[in-house]
């Protein structure tokens, strides 16, 4: 995806998980569109709430190719203020995405307002929680919410094919119970230096959105 495209994503996060219902006509058109594969489509419909199908969705796109954003907004016929506001951010200068045309038009409005330009800083995690070790609880909760993504991250954070190997033969009917002990075998080998600085920084080199870190960490 261009990297425009990306930024607009992640700047209007809060607003389209706000806005959007994903599973009426927008996963189903970007599956039809070869966007999303089978597997992905079912990630993002297990999600417990809507807003969460939607933070899944967004997680995907971004490196889901070029046509990725276009077909995203062919998706939106339904929404067309949403379409409105993506559109007007992406030709204006600036960090964007204060009033486009139409916001006001859902309920989401209010959260709309507030996924402009510091919608990325009050994500940040205290420099406290960044040095500490993550716990089993929150090992588990990041694993569940890692998806299809959680070989690339363990990769990332020094598991070797063999060991990724034995984890999917181990835990093959749970990509839960994969994730959680390539989690737990990293948070070991590494001691005091598994910090979730480092767990933030293999999410970020898989394009995962630093939220879905912040929220395993609630």
């Amino acid at each position: 995806m261009d990297p425009a495209h990306r930024a607009v994503l992640r700047r209007n996060t809060r607003y389209l998980s706000a806005e959007l219902q994903v599973s009426d006509s927008i996963v189903p058109l970007l599956f039809q569109e070869e966007i999303l594969t089978e597997a992905q489509v079912e990630h993002i419909e297990c999600q417990a709430t809507n807003t969460k199908k939607t933070l899944r969705l967004l997680e995907l796109l971004p490196r889901r190719g070029p046509r990725a954003f276009r077909c995203f907004l062919r998706a939106l016929d339904d929404f067309s203020w949403v379409r409105d506001r993506l559109l007007l951010d992406l030709h204006t200068p600036g960090p964007g995405a204060e009033a486009g045309p139409g916001a006001e038009a859902g309920p989401g409005a209010e959260a709309g307002a507030e996924a402009g330009a510091g919608a990325t800083d009050d994500r940040q995690l205290p420099e406290l929680v960044l040095q500490r070790v993550p716990s089993d609880r929150e090992l588990s909760r990041l694993a569940s919410r890692l998806g299809a993504e959680w070989e690339v991250v363990l990769m990332d954070l020094g598991l070797s094919a063999e060991a990724l190997f034995r984890l999917r033969s181990d835990h093959g009917l749970s990509t839960h119970g994969a994730a959680l002990a390539g989690l737990v075998q990293w948070r070991r080998s590494e001691g005091r230096r598994a910090r979730v600085q480092r767990l933030l920084e293999s999410l970020q080199a898989a394009d995962i959105h630093p939220s879905v870190l912040q929220d395993a960490l609630i």
